[in-house]
């Protein structure tokens, strides 16, 4: 049984109350851009900026404001050339973390993260230090209000998924990356609402975290990664309670 996403049931939640909607249009339309860069500006034939389409409509970002990202991509407006850097580490309590970033200036951005790694409490470390531990899925969660399991549970299987989890508020529905449209389209067919859609980096294990300032000191730097504007994703293999998430948010 893999480990659950647990950061991003809580990242759900923190956008779900964030104002800071001209932050998540920028970091959108970074992706567009490099996804239509990389495989062209046609969403229907280029999977990875179809989901980065999906992204930004689930933000309400305006339709224009995509179009403008697409046509940047494909050179036919000017714009600014972005690549992609991962960046691998650790939390306190050796919690693993892996950072996406899409950047314009790698000498800038590497050491920026490589300080709120430290600020935080942990350290930067070499490719490849922790991203064995996570492995590529579709990640789906359910509310656990609003569907019978053993309905959802069978649903989500024949779609193709290939774990469903009670992880307490949400039921944590993982499948392989090729199933992740099949079965978002069949709970959207069966009109179960999801909170979280999306390819992810999914933890095959978890490190159970019960101290509630170690829990404080992980939420705040996930949350500072979350901050940096070069950053898209974060990922980490941290179990807190809900208990504990509730009386340090």
């Amino acid at each position: 049984m893999s480990g659950h996403s647990h950061w991003a049931g809580i990242k759900y939640k923190k956008a779900a109350l964030d104002a800071k909607r001209g932050k998540v249009w920028s970091k959108i339309a970074r992706m567009i851009i490099v996804a239509a860069k990389s495989g062209g500006g046609d969403p229907a034939a280029n999977l990875t900026l179809r989901y980065a389409i999906d992204k930004a409509k689930a933000a309400n970002m305006p339709k224009d404001t995509i179009e403008k990202a697409i046509k940047k991509g494909t050179g036919e407006l000017e714009g600014v050339s972005f690549e992609e850097v991962l960046y691998e580490g650790y939390g306190p309590s050796g919690v693993a973390i892996m950072v996406e970033a899409l950047t314009d200036n790698r000498n800038r951005t590497g050491p920026e993260i490589k300080r709120v790694f430290e600020k935080h409490g942990g350290s930067l470390g070499t490719t490849g230090c922790v991203n064995w531990m996570f492995s590529k899925k579709g990640l789906i969660t359910v509310n656990t209000a609003s569907v019978d399991e053993e309905q959802l549970l069978e649903i989500a299987l024949d779609a193709g998924a290939d774990d469903m989890q009670n992880t307490g508020e949400v039921f944590e529905i993982t499948c392989e990356p090729g199933a992740f449209e099949e079965l978002k389209k069949a709970l959207t067919e069966k009109e179960i609402p999801t909170e979280v859609a999306e390819i992810s980096m999914v933890p095959q294990n978890t490190v159970a975290v019960n101290d509630e300032r170690t829990a404080k000191r992980i939420i705040s730097l996930m949350e500072a990664f979350e901050d940096h504007d070069d950053v898209q994703n974060a990922y980490a293999n941290f179990d807190i309670p809900d208990e504990i998430i509730a009386r340090i948010s």
